[in-house]
């Protein structure tokens, strides 16, 4: 039998010898590993594999599954039966990213969540060191993180992005982007406890961008970033959540989405002033594919920043909509 101990601050696992099974035989594991898959058996083997050898072994993979139709069931099944990995397999109607997430914080029973997609693997000892550092932040403090965020390299080794400034840096993660301005995918987890105060809206379309949360956990809590390479992020494929290239098919989520940004990072602005005009034009543009005019966005601004860069930034938002209109009736045309 599997069996561990609490030594130094850490959870050390003593044997690996564990026969799983598709649920998880305790009740609350460390991680909760959520991958959103939609089709992709071809790639999923990727986390599996992943999985498999990871060196901390105190975690469950949650697969949920939005409406897939390319035998994933049955893949997922054979994994549950061979008993290497704690999967559990959820199916869901079609219905878009955002709702397989809120699906995920009702779901999941670990105590941090950490986001595997369904074409990315991630290093042996991701788990592990991830464990190890949000043990390294002092207990007094760690209330006041939401997580540990590392770096990305693609299927060659190369590193995504650029390193971050020190190494551990705390920080939110806006300051991150607009103070540090470090640029490029990163890979995190955060506690689920934090991520639940913030679900998804659900009433939209397929689709709104993950920032709709990240800005919002990022007012309350910091995040320990550290400098080493965990996950393994393949660019051979489009992601998951791209959609079709019809500006107007997602445009609900991402009006939610610059609007959330807007309103809580406008103060961002002295660092970082293009970014936060780009913002405010595209919550234009989105604003005006879901049909709101010029007085329903005011409206959903909350202050006089946000409101000011919006002013200067909208008829930005008004030419790129009518760009995507005019392009979309060529489109048909043709």
């Amino acid at each position: 039998m599997f069996s561990g101990r609490i030594a130094d601050g850490e959870r050390k696992v003593t044997t690996c010898q564990m026969a799983y099974v598709s649920d998880y035989p305790m009740p609350s594991p460390i991680f909760t590993v959520f991958t959103p898959t939609y089709n992709r058996a071809h790639t999923l083997h990727r986390c599996y594999d992943s999985l498999k050898s990871q060196t901390f072994r105190d975690f469950e993979w949650l697969i949920v599954d939005d409406g897939s139709t390319d035998g994933t069931a049955d893949l997922v099944a054979f994994w549950q039966a061979e008993g290497m990995v704690p999967i559990r397999y959820e199916a869901l109607p079609h219905g878009g990213a955002h709702r397989m997430h809120n699906h995920c914080l009702t779901s999941a029973r670990g105590q941090l969540y950490i986001k595997l997609d369904s074409d990315d693997a991630c290093q042996p000892q991701a788990l592990e060191r991830y464990w190890h550092h949000w043990n390294a932040i002092p207990e007094a403090e760690r209330s006041g993180f939401s997580g540990v965020t590392a770096l990305c390299q693609d299927q060659n080794g190369r590193l995504v992005g650029t390193l971050f400034p020190a190494d551990p840096l705390d920080c939110s993660a806006a300051e991150l982007d607009y103070v540090h301005q470090v640029s490029g995918e990163k890979w995190g987890f955060l506690r689920l406890d934090v991520l639940r105060q913030f679900p998804f809206p659900e009433a939209v379309g397929h689709f709104v961008p993950e920032s709709y949360i990240w800005s919002q956990v990022s007012t309350l809590y910091k995040t320990r970033h550290i400098n080493e390479q965990l996950r393994v992020w393949w660019m051979d494929a489009p992601s998951l959540v791209h959609g079709p290239s019809d500006p107007s098919i997602n445009a609900d989520g991402h009006r939610l989405m610059y609007q959330m940004v807007l309103n809580l990072e406008s103060h961002y602005v002295f660092y970082a002033p293009i970014k936060l005009y780009k913002v405010a034009g595209l919550y234009s543009r989105f604003s005006q594919h879901c049909r709101i005019g010029f007085m329903g966005q005011l409206q959903g601004l909350r202050g006089i920043l946000p409101k000011f860069i919006w002013l200067l930034a909208a008829p930005v938002g008004t030419l790129l909509y009518l760009r995507d209109r005019w392009r979309k009736s060529r489109s048909l045309g043709d």
